[in-house]
């Protein structure tokens, strides 16, 4: 299990461009780009924890690292 707790949109959003993430479209879905990697970010006020870990994952970071730039 991750060890990152559900957050919300905001917070995942502002995580990934503290990482140099874009965002590029929005709809039910937030896609952020950086390079090659795109990332999706669902719409919800409660994102769980392991959706966030996925999110850290293919972001480049550990939970740990994904953590502190929240």
């Amino acid at each position: 299990m991750p060890k990152l707790p559900g957050f919300g949109q905001n917070d995942a959003i502002r995580g990934l461009m503290k990482l140099g993430f874009v965002i590029t479209r929005q709809s039910k879905h937030i896609i952020l780009e950086k390079g090659d990697v795109a990332i999706s970010v669902p719409r919800h006020r409660s994102i769980n924890a392991y959706t966030m870990g996925n999110i850290a994952k293919d972001a480049g970071c550990t939970p740990e690292e994904f953590k502190k730039l929240l």
